[in-house]
């Protein structure tokens, strides 16, 4: 029986060598970082770990080695929507075999589809694999809304479709999954700035990209949100809410791994054409993070 799907997934990034190629000794390392840190769940090749600069075998090689390293200690969730219908289905299957617990299938993106097209895409890709499916909706990018009755009718229709992320920033279009439609699907957000209005509204989770930096504390947030202490969970959340306000204000991808080296785990470079953070975003991102320390070392003290 495959492992419900609940609390804080990161979203994991991608380090590359100099050359550009994957690094896996360091990916390896990456996803160790947030295990370690309590995270539920990793993703592989998501929107963070840069999955439009990767062919179809890096996304395999990134996906096999993300569940080796993961060796059961969390579920995997695998990123295989494509362009087209044939080579999602192609990556899901082969990510089905590799042992991943879950597939993520964003919409095609290259070129925008009708919301009838999307429906009958998710619905091939689905059949043609028993994990379950987390549907991807992130229509700045897609072009296409998954609008929460559509939702609702594609989990109705199709058996192992379980979850959905939902990456719109609509909080109005995600409170209405979280409390009308949640008796058929689970909501993860994933809109980072959203982790604690979400998990406080009781979605079943939370995707995000800074929980490579600060897995922890977003654990932590959640974990107290879980046990009821809601005036803990956000004073830490008040405490960790600059990192991420400052990883989301600044090209999101970089901001990951420069967050990442900024912690002790060289990251690299993103893929090209996108650039390193330049000198003023670093400064912003490295500032965040040293308040972030001192503020957890009063709370600590009040704690004490």
């Amino acid at each position: 029986m495959a492992k419900e799907l609940r609390g804080v997934l990161t979203a994991l990034s991608t380090p590359f060598k100099e050359d550009g190629s994957i690094d896996v000794e360091t990916l390896r390392k990456v996803v160790d970082r947030s295990i370690d840190g309590g995270v539920d769940g990793v993703v592989a090749a998501g929107s963070t770990g840069e999955v439009g600069a990767l062919s179809s075998e890096e996304r395999l090689l990134l996906i096999e080695t993300v569940i080796n390293q993961a060796n059961g200690r969390v579920p995997v969730i695998a990123q295989t929507g494509a362009t087209s219908t044939a080579e999602a289905i192609r990556l899901s299957k082969a990510a089905e075999k590799a042992g991943a617990d879950a597939l993520m299938v964003i919409t095609p993106y290259y070129e925008p589809l009708s919301l009838e097209e999307t429906v009958t895409y998710l619905k091939d890709v689905a059949a043609a694999v028993e994990l379950p499916i987390m549907l991807y909706n992130i229509p700045a990018v897609t072009g296409v809304n998954l609008d929460p009755a559509t939702v609702r009718a594609l989990a109705e229709d199709v058996p192992n479709i379980k979850y959905i992320k939902d990456s719109s920033a609509n909080w109005e279009q995600a409170l209405q999954l979280i409390h009308h439609h949640s008796d058929v699907i689970g909501t993860f957000i994933g809109w980072d700035a959203y982790i604690y209005s979400a998990l406080t509204e009781g979605a079943a989770g939370v995707m995000a990209g800074t929980a490579n930096v600060v897995p922890e504390e977003i654990v932590a947030v959640s974990r107290r949100i879980a046990d009821g202490d809601l005036n803990g969970a956000l004073a830490l959340w008040k405490a960790v809410y600059p990192v991420i306000d400052a990883l989301l204000s600044v090209p999101f991808i970089p901001s990951v791994k420069a967050g990442l080296t900024l912690q002790g785990l060289a990251a690299g470079s993103p893929r090209r054409p996108t650039a390193d953070l330049d000198a003023e975003d670093l400064a912003r991102v490295e500032n965040a993070l040293s308040v972030l320390k001192q503020n957890l070392t009063v709370l600590e003290q009040k704690v004490g």
